[in-house]
C-alpha cells in the first residue's frame, strides 16, 4: 500500500515539476542598455542635436539611448510581448503620449487562428513594420539612424493580421492602426489607418520587402491623407559582407480634398563588412528630399534636401556587448544647420555607444 502511495505521489511531483518547466520555457526575460555620447561641432548649446533626429540626439554628454527589460510570453498558438524603456530614445519619441505611455516599449499580444497555417492576430503596442532599421542598436549596421529610419515610425499600435508560409519564404501582413507612431490618436481624428508588409526570402542570404501606409495625422476638420510606400533589400554577398538598399516615397495632400499632393522621397544604401566575429565595419551613404515639409519642415526655400554619409567601426569583445564609434556629415541645400555660429549648410558629429544584451 505504502509502495502504491508512494509511486502515486511521485507522479503527481512529476507532472508538477513538468508543467513548471513548460511555463518557464514559455515565460522568458531579457533587457537591453544602449549608452552614448555624441558631440555636434556645431555645439549647440541646449545639448539638443537639430530636430529631426530622434535617437542619439543629445549633444556632448553621457546618456542612455534605451534601456528596457522585457517578458516573452510563447506557446505554438499563444504569444505576447510587455517591456518597460528609459532613455532619450524614449523621450524624443513618445513626447506626444500621455505620462504613462511614454516608458512603454511593447504591450502586444497575440493568437494564432488556423491551426493548419502559420495565420496570427496581434493586438497592441508593436515594432513598426516600415524600415530595416529598429530601435535596437545591436540589430542595426550602423549605430545612429539614418534619416529614414528617424523620421519613419518606431513603433506602431493597432491590430495586425500576419501570415507566414510553410517554407518561411513569404510573409504577408495588414494592419489597423492609431496613426504614425502614434499610441493615442490625434484629437478630433476619427479616420482610419492602416499598413501593409510583404516580405519575401528567396535565399536565405536575400530579404526583400514592401511596406505600406495610409493615413490622416491630422484632425478631420484639416484632414490630409498620406500614403507610404517602404522598399528595401538586404543582400549578404558572402560571409563577410552585406549590402542593404533601399527607397522610400510617400505623398500627401496639400489642402483637404484635393487631388494634389507634396512629394518626398529617400534613396539609402549600407555597406557592412565584418573581418572577424569581433568586428564589423559599416558605411552608409542617403539622400532626403521632402522639399515642402511634409515630415521634416524647414521654413526655408528648398525645405529638406539633404545628402549624408557616415562609418562606423564596431568592436564585440563578448558576444552581448558591443563597443561602436561613428562619424557622420550631413549637406543641405539650405542653411539649416549652425556651424561656428553662423547658419550652415553642414552638419558634422561624433557618436559612440556602448550596448549591452542580457
Amino acid at each position: 500500500m505504502k509502495k502504491t502511495i508512494l509511486i502515486a505521489l511521485a507522479l503527481v511531483l512529476t507532472k508538477v515539476y513538468a508543467q513548471d518547466t513548460l511555463k518557464t520555457k514559455a515565460l522568458t526575460f531579457s533587457g537591453y542598455v544602449e549608452l552614448y555620447y555624441s558631440y555636434d561641432l556645431g555645439n549647440p548649446v541646449n545639448h539638443e542635436r537639430p530636430s529631426f533626429f530622434y535617437s542619439f540626439n543629445r549633444h556632448n554628454e553621457a546618456n542612455l539611448n534605451i534601456g528596457f527589460v522585457k517578458a516573452n510570453y510563447s506557446l505554438d498558438n499563444v504569444r505576447g510581448n510587455f517591456a518597460l524603456m528609459g532613455g532619450t530614445y524614449a523621450q524624443y519619441n513618445l513626447a506626444g503620449e500621455q505620462g504613462l505611455l511614454r516608458n512603454i516599449f511593447e504591450a502586444n499580444a497575440g493568437f494564432k487562428i488556423s491551426k493548419n497555417n502559420n495565420l496570427w492576430v496581434d493586438a497592441g503596442i508593436m515594432p513598426s513594420h516600415i524600415g530595416f532599421e529598429s530601435s535596437i542598436g545591436k540589430d542595426c549596421w550602423n549605430l545612429t539612424r539614418s534619416l529614414l529610419a528617424d523620421n519613419t515610425p518606431y513603433f506602431e499600435a493597432g491590430v495586425k493580421l500576419g501570415y507566414t508560409t510553410k517554407n518561411d519564404k513569404l510573409y504577408l501582413a495588414v494592419m489597423y492602426l492609431n496613426g504614425w507612431q502614434r499610441i493615442q490618436r490625434v484629437p478630433a481624428n476619427q479616420t482610419p489607418a492602416f499598413g501593409t508588409q510583404l516580405t519575401y526570402k528567396p535565399t536565405s542570404t536575400i530579404t526583400l520587402n514592401w511596406s505600406t501606409y495610409a493615413g490622416n495625422e491630422q484632425p478631420d476638420s484639416l484632414k490630409l491623407m498620406r500614403y507610404y510606400n517602404n522598399f528595401y533589400g538586404q543582400f549578404q554577398i558572402t560571409e563577410k559582407f552585406g549590402v542593404t538598399a533601399g527607397f522610400d516615397i510617400g505623398i500627401q495632400q496639400k489642402t483637404k480634398d484635393t487631388n494634389s499632393y507634396n512629394t518626398l522621397y529617400s534613396p539609402i544604401i549600407i555597406l557592412l563588412y565584418k573581418p572577424n566575429s569581433k568586428i564589423r565595419i559599416g558605411a552608409r551613404a542617403e539622400y532626403y528630399s521632402d522639399e515642402k515639409g511634409v515630415i521634416i519642415a524647414t521654413r526655408t526655400p528648398n525645405g529638406f534636401q539633404t545628402i549624408g554619409y557616415s562609418l562606423n567601426y564596431d568592436y564585440l569583445p563578448a558576444n552581448n556587448i558591443m563597443f561602436r564609434i561613428e562619424g557622420r556629415a550631413l549637406s543641405s541645400k539650405d542653411k539649416i544647420f549652425s556651424l561656428e555660429n553662423k547658419p550652415s549648410t553642414q552638419n558634422y558629429f561624433i557618436t559612440t555607444s556602448l550596448c549591452l544584451h542580457f
